[in-house]
């Protein structure tokens, strides 16, 4: 009696135990990616370890931002609030955090830290790598997130300082005048000689720190990964693979008719294009594209190296992964060549979660959710208390059963703001004017047949207006 009574004491320890050993969070973000993966159906990319990583999780095969710029994107993932439309959203919530702390609910990273969390940033996560303003980005005084970060980190390096790093090419160069700076770039050496090497060093640091003996919490991480953002510059040994590589054509290559959100693609032609133009050169927009795919390829050699030390370190079995894309890029459709548009091309991008337990790994889902879905699904999974007035909605019951139904999605741009359902975008322009695109029809994004569907355009306008 005495033995069984020792046995059921012992049963009872481990199973309490294992029910309240809070999960750790690895959050890996990465700029300017396209959902153009091997595990997203592209067989030209090279992209093996974050193609294990879906295989293992699931994958989101439609996720959508809600802003196709890097701080108004990642305000909304990083609060679970729908919010301004510029880069400076991150900076207009600090100056009301500083003025009213009590109206602004907290960060995603706050909420785990008053939760018991260490919480720690490495390069960019917030819209500046390190979370930080000021002329060079480094100023202390000026945290972009206020109250989430016990660290929040950058190894500039060679590259000086944040905004030389978010600029940099080979070898520590960075950007003066931005003409005079290559807008692709190949150079011999290992990953340290781009800003992204250096960085993932730091993150496997920090996380072996998180992990190493004396560790009395669990541990909220957030990598920034920079690649593929511009300029494209990434180590020779990635840019192998496609240089003479055949890609498929661009898909509705055309400047749209009639008004949209078409831009001149500014940010690409700041750089120096030694006087091509990929809209009109055939060969060059090849070109761009290879490079654009080896930046790919060196950002998922990064998200390998700290899944492998997460292994290493035998964190895997409690710790949820979260691999994020802050929005996605246009590589020529629509005849752009960056993002800022309210187009599919600008607001799809990756987005995969794998946690110990789950059902159905490997299975990937078409239903459609939202980066401010991130946060309350985060909340879930730890087991933590829900934060009132989240804009998200938790993706867990799509985690346990992925041909669960998803949510229309809203994104927004400077003087307009869409809607995405299972069948058509909506976007509405300020002044009133309205694009409805049936993707359903092969003609996809490039025909605008508003005129065809009034009711529809009215119910999915009033959607819109409801939710943002």
């Amino acid at each position: 009696m005495k033995r069984v009574s020792v046995l059921l004491l012992v049963c009872c320890w481990v199973s309490s135990t294992a029910v309240g050993a809070q999960p750790n969070v690895l959050l890996i973000c990465i700029d300017d990616l396209r959902p153009e993966l091997h595990c997203y159906g592209v067989d030209y990319i090279h992209s093996p370890h974050i193609d294990r990583l879906a295989s293992e999780g699931r994958a989101f095969h439609r996720h959508y931002v809600q802003a196709p710029t890097c701080g108004a994107s990642r305000f909304a993932m990083l609060t679970g609030r729908y919010g301004g439309a510029s880069n400076d959203a991150l900076f207009t919530r600090s100056t009301t955090l500083a003025e009213s702390p009590a109206s602004v609910s907290p960060s995603l990273p706050a909420w785990f830290r008053q939760h018991g969390y260490t919480t720690v940033s490495v390069g960019k996560v917030s819209h500046h790598p390190g979370g930080r303003g000021g002329a060079d980005w480094d100023d202390e005084a000026m945290p972009e997130m206020p109250n989430s970060w016990d660290r929040h980190l950058l190894n500039a390096g060679p590259w000086q300082h944040p905004r030389g790093w978010m600029h940099g090419l080979a070898n520590g160069e960075i950007r003066k005048n931005s003409k005079e700076m290559a807008l692709f770039q190949s150079s011999e050496g290992s990953d340290a000689i781009y800003p992204d090497g250096s960085n993932t060093d730091l993150a496997i640091e920090q996380l072996e720190q998180l992990a190493g003996a004396g560790a009395d919490s669990p541990f909220f991480l957030a990598f920034g990964i920079l690649r593929p953002h511009l300029p494209f510059g990434a180590p020779a040994q990635y840019y192998a693979p496609y240089a003479q590589a055949d890609l498929p054509p661009i898909s509705h290559p055309q400047k749209p008719e009639g008004k949209s959100t078409w831009h001149k693609s500014g940010e690409f032609f700041q750089y120096n294009n030694w006087g091509k133009n990929p809209i009109q050169d055939a060969e060059f927009a090849l070109e761009v594209r290879r490079h654009y795919a080896a930046c790919v390829s060196f950002a998922d050699a990064q998200v390998g190296r700290i899944l492998e030390r997460l292994e290493a370190l035998k964190l895997r079995d409690n710790t949820i992964v979260v691999l994020w894309g802050d929005h996605g890029w246009h590589l020529g459709e629509h005849a752009i060549w960056g993002k800022h548009a309210l187009f599919e091309e600008s607001l799809r991008s990756p987005l995969i979660v794998r946690y110990p337990g789950m059902t159905k790994p490997g299975v990937a889902t078409d239903s459609i959710v939202e980066s401010v879905d991130i946060f309350p699904t985060l909340v879930e999974l730890a087991e933590l208390p829900q934060p009132e007035s989240l804009d998200g909605r938790s993706m867990v019951p799509i985690l346990e059963t992925p041909e669960e139904a998803g949510h229309s999605a809203v994104s927004y741009f400077r003087n307009a703001k869409t809607l995405r359902t299972e069948s058509h975008r909506l976007i509405e322009h300020q002044d009133g004017f309205q694009e409805l695109y049936d993707h359903r029809s092969s003609a996809g994004e490039t025909l605008n047949v508003a005129d065809q569907y009034p009711e529809l355009v009215q119910q999915m306008s009033e959607e819109l207006r409801e939710r943002s």
